[in-house]
């Protein structure tokens, strides 16, 4: 029987904690439980965060272990190595890979039945790997994708055109990394195509101003990490648009990483894509239009992850 207001976070790192903080002050969740393999460290967060509780929705919020998560309507992964300053997400898959074998078997014997999120880096190999690890359906695991991309591209867009962020329109799909690409055949600003809006706005050279925004988002992770050693408040709070969708059955469309079973022509791997999430985790999977320039980076894109993918012997 699923308890569809319980969660549970199994990492407690920075982007594991920062997660928690999100979820207990948005008041998703009835029960939050937190695992790590230090268990002493889950407590720890779970003692701090609970103290906050008086000031925010009333939540049971404890460290526990993997006989806690069989009713959890969501489980959120965070386990993993951090990516270091000079290394790539890609980088991180011998590491990653080993750590997830190890819980998504701890995970299948409990018989849960919810939503399996992975937000461990590289999100996509990642996610593929979870999918097949556990024999579940395709849409009930979903990785955080390009939520957090998507947001720092509408950020730098908002900045540069001087307009409310949450009014531009814009994704950023593929590879949650260096492949990755805006979706700008179709952005636009609450409706206004987008080179008509900076024709608005005085912008002189907009194609020139789309690709430095670009490699903005692309490369921000890479200047966070240089600065202060790892990112995790901008994940937490994508991580929490995606519970909210799911935990409410908003039918939102989001660019999340998902099995693809034909879409855009591919298979056998996840990417992240534009999908309606809702109650069953993935509800469909969007084609959105994309021109011949799109079209070739996700496929360029695509080809660069199923070679990785190949190498794992899932």
């Amino acid at each position: 029987m699923i308890n569809p207001r319980k969660a549970a976070i199994i990492g407690c790192g920075f982007v594991g904690s920062s997660i928690a903080f999100s979820l207990m002050q948005r008041g998703l969740f009835s029960q939050l439980v937190l695992l790590d393999v230090n268990h002493a460290k889950a407590e720890g967060e779970a003692m701090d965060l609970s103290h906050g509780l008086p000031y925010a929705a009333s939540m049971d919020l404890y460290a526990g272990t993997y006989d806690d998560v069989a009713d959890c309507a969501l489980i959120i992964i965070t386990a993993g190595a951090n990516q270091k300053p000079g290394e790539t997400r890609l980088d991180l898959i011998g590491k990653n890979i080993g750590i997830l074998r190890s819980i998504i078997p701890e995970i299948s014997r409990r018989g849960f039945e919810g939503i399996l999120m992975v937000v461990s880096n590289p999100v996509d190999v990642l996610t593929y790997a979870a999918w097949r690890l556990s024999g579940f359906p395709a849409h009930r695991v979903i990785g955080s994708g390009t939520v957090l991309d998507t947001a720092r591209l509408k950020q730098l867009l908002g900045q540069h055109l001087r307009v409310d962020s949450r009014n531009v329109h814009a994704f950023i799909i593929g590879e949650h990394g260096d492949s990755e690409l805006a979706v700008w055949s179709s952005a636009n600003i609450s409706g206004i195509d987008l080179e008509h809006f900076c024709a608005l706005r005085g912008c002189s050279d907009p194609r020139d101003a789309m690709e430095r925004l670009y490699q903005g988002v692309r490369d921000s992770a890479y200047e966070i990490i240089a600065r202060k050693g790892a990112t995790y408040y901008g994940i937490a709070m994508a991580v929490r648009r995606i519970a909210e969708c799911i935990i409410k059955d908003e039918q939102s469309v989001l660019p999340v990483s998902v099995v693809l079973q034909g879409e855009y022509g591919l298979d056998g791997l996840c990417l992240s894509i534009p999908s309606i999430l809702g109650k069953n985790g993935l509800e469909k999977v969007l084609e959105i239009p994309l021109d011949r320039r799109e079209t070739d980076a996700l496929t360029g894109s695509a080809a660069q992850l199923r070679q990785v993918i190949r190498q794992l012997s899932l």
